[in-house]
């Protein structure tokens, strides 16, 4: 009779097996793809893409404020009805509180700058298929109060009260 017990402290194995393939991956990992951009997220790029290249080429000061502003004006007529009658509300509000701030579009939307940099912008509900506009502030914004405050602001319409804090909000931001 044969002993086929291994003795203590040996590690090596004399039995061969057949290769195995390599592991194949769960469901899980399979289905999670990189992700991509959307195509909203791709025309926003594309849209600020064509303001960038069309900021470059125009001519004096005071023609690129008139253009930038008749595209704020135009992107705004282009909108459904409960976002264009906010954003005209908001863009008088805006040009009232803050006369400095120069309307322009931004990714799309319309927005306000001070030296160039956006302060404030208006976000379409129906662009960002959400249940609410939204009045967002920069980081170029001086609404700083403590250690934390709001930076946007949801919109499903807009009241006399509401253009007032606006107007205030604006005029701060400004600053």
């Amino acid at each position: 009779m044969t002993n086929t017990s291994k003795p203590a402290g040996n590690t090596t194995s004399t039995t061969t097996s057949a290769p195995t393939s390599a592991p194949t991956s769960s469901p899980a990992e399979t289905a999670a793809k990189p992700e991509r951009f959307t195509d909203d997220e791709r025309a926003a790029m594309k849209e600020r893409a064509k303001e960038l290249k069309a900021s470059t080429r125009r001519g004096s000061r005071a023609d690129k404020a008139a253009e930038e502003e008749a595209d704020v004006v135009a992107k705004i007529a282009e909108m459904q009805d409960s976002d264009r009658v906010m954003a005209e509300r908001i863009h008088t509000v805006v040009k009232a509180a803050a006369p400095d701030l120069a309307p322009k579009l931004w990714y799309g939307m319309p927005a306000y700058a001070r030296d160039g940099k956006v302060v404030c912008f208006f976000q379409s509900a129906e662009k960002f298929k959400a249940r609410y506009a939204t009045l967002g502030f920069s980081d170029q914004a001086h609404l700083d109060e403590g250690s934390m405050w709001a930076t946007s602001y949801a919109l499903s319409k807009l009241t006399a009260a509401d253009e007032a804090r606006i107007a205030t909000l604006v005029k701060n931001a400004a600053n």
